[in-house]
């Protein structure tokens, strides 16, 4: 269950240990109230070394695109606030599956993206493998799917690829829990301050 601790005058959104999901939005959620606003979303992807245009971009496309499935029973808000809590309310199709419907991380899931796409490298993801994966996930008219899919793998090989262009296994992990995103904003912090 998500839980809030409470400080002085403000109440803070702590995610649910076990849900993956809302710990990879958490991150997102740059002051910690439980709702992600386009400008955190923003300043989320610049923490991670995105440009600015990817990162108005993203801010666009993700909350515009997931608010209102996060809301039930509220009305449409021209400031598209993702709720935190109900994050796993906007899981899109074409996806690994590696989510489940609450938002948990699926451990067989996760092993069979390696398993059946990794051929060249065993932890890790080609370009090319990434591609069959991303077609082998695909559901039949599920264009939207299949467009979230598509953007959210190819910003991360994009991000974390080694100097090969592979994409390991640990940081594919480390994205699913959402420790990659701190991970990244500390050593984009570090090389700005030495």
């Amino acid at each position: 269950m998500a839980s809030s601790v409470s400080s002085t005058s403000t109440v803070k959104f702590v995610p649910e240990e076990d849900n993956f999901l809302q710990r990879h939005v958490a991150f997102f959620d740059r002051n910690k109230d439980g709702i992600v606003y386009p400008s955190e979303t923003y300043q989320g992807f610049r923490a991670i070394g995105c440009g600015y245009l990817l990162s108005a971009f993203a801010s666009l496309f993700i909350n515009m695109g997931l608010s209102s499935k996060t809301r039930p029973g509220k009305g449409f808000s021209l400031s598209f606030p993702i709720e935190v809590k109900n994050i796993h309310l906007a899981k899109h199709g074409s996806d690994s599956g590696v989510y489940d419907k609450d938002g948990r991380f699926v451990e067989s899931k996760f092993e069979e993206i390696f398993a059946k796409h990794s051929k060249t490298h065993p932890d890790a993801l080609t370009n090319e493998e990434l591609k069959q994966l991303l077609n082998a996930n695909k559901e039949a008219n599920d264009r939207k799917g299949a467009i979230a899919s598509y953007t959210e793998w190819k910003i991360l090989h994009y991000l974390c690829k080694d100097k090969n262009g592979l994409l390991h296994k640990e940081t594919v992990r480390a994205v699913y829990d959402g420790s990659l995103f701190e991970r990244l904003e500390k050593q984009r912090a570090s090389k700005k301050h030495p």
